[in-house]
């Protein structure tokens, strides 16, 4: 039998840290190792108790669940999930923690039924194990962007990029290489509903590119990112010559709302694939896989982020093994390919 996941609890809550224990406890992959009140009392346990997880509050008593994190990502890198209150209020606290290099998020149980608490844990030990596997990499602080000089009329396709645990700062990181003048692109990354608004919002005030959530009727055009919101799968339809974004409340797929496989298959039904650059970056699962391999085989260029670079090498991974994948590269690199491409008539 492997090793168990090590997990440290930090929490200031007696009532949260027991019932996270209770979770773990109940799995044959995970055990608690330690408890702790507070950033202080963490510190002194991670030193001795030499965890693989962390779990990690935002709110709480004598240093706040950002400020440790910043000093542990910065001193001594590990995979942290975030367990705190998701509010549309609290949103730039907890995207601020993926910044600084927290490997996922979760949202404390509010035990309305029985359902959505076994949901909760199965959704906990999923990513702690998920986070025990992650590549993390120290906090050096924000990337300023590098603009980019290039004429958008030189520009001959559109790009579209899915993404998910990882990707808010995969995102960033390939947006920061590209100009304001930009091809048309679209992205879908796994996000809450509560989210997305604040990270449309927050690359905008950051890049040099207009940078939107998406909404029914906007287009997608030259100088725009637009970011799928969350709740909602990303479609788009044709308005003459215009091409606009048109939101589903349609099931799941793959397990998620917005679908990387929904928007690539809703974007080459109205783009022909050859004007099409698909992107794939850091994610759990096989969430694209699919309609990047239909997109591949219709014509469009893809690309995906390599295994060395990436959070997670799941949903990258699984579309490099479907065969869907022509440019296999370190993510620094993918920005240049893809705007590289997007020129090629």
């Amino acid at each position: 039998m492997t090793d168990k996941i090590r997990v440290l609890i930090v929490d200031d809550s007696a009532l949260i840290r027991n019932m996270l224990a209770d979770v773990f406890s109940a799995s044959d992959e995970i055990e608690v190792v330690g408890m702790a009140a507070d950033p202080y009392i963490a510190r002194d346990k991670i030193k001795r108790l030499n965890p693989d997880v962390l779990t990690l509050d935002v709110e709480m008593p004598r240093m706040n669940g950002l400020q440790f994190l910043l000093n542990l990502m910065r001193l001594r890198p590990m995979p942290v999930v975030m367990v705190s209150t998701l509010t549309e209020s609290g949103a730039p606290e907890t995207l601020e923690a993926l910044e600084i290099g927290a490997v996922d998020f979760l949202e404390k149980p509010r035990a309305r039924s029985e359902e959505e608490f076994s949901q909760f844990a199965a959704n906990l030990k999923e990513k702690v194990l998920m986070a025990a596997r992650a590549r993390v990499r120290p906090y050096t602080g924000n990337t300023i962007p590098r603009v980019r000089q290039t004429s958008a009329a030189e520009y001959h396709k559109l790009i579209c990029i899915g993404a998910s645990t990882g990707g808010t700062e995969a995102i960033r990181e390939v947006l920061n290489e590209v100009p304001a003048n930009c091809p048309p692109i679209v992205i879908t990354q796994h996000i809450p509903e509560v989210f997305s608004a604040s990270f449309a919002m927050r690359l905008d005030a950051a890049l040099p590119m207009e940078v939107l959530e998406a909404r029914d009727g906007l287009e997608v055009c030259a100088g725009r990112v637009i970011i799928a919101k969350g709740n909602r799968h990303l479609t788009f339809r044709r308005e003459q010559h215009r091409i606009v974004c048109q939101l589903s409340d349609a099931e799941r797929v793959n397990r998620h709302k917005p679908s990387v496989d929904v928007m690539f298959d809703a974007f080459a039904d109205v783009v022909s694939a050859k004007k099409i650059v698909a992107v794939m970056l850091t994610g759990m699962g096989r969430d694209g896989a699919e309609a990047m391999k239909r997109m591949h085989d219709s014509g469009a260029l893809t690309i995906a982020q390599d295994e060395a670079t990436s959070v997670v090498w799941g949903m990258p991974g699984a579309a490099s093994e479907a065969g869907a994948v022509d440019h296999l590269i370190a993510l620094p690199k993918i920005a240049g390919r893809m705007l590289e491409a997007a020129q090629q008539a």
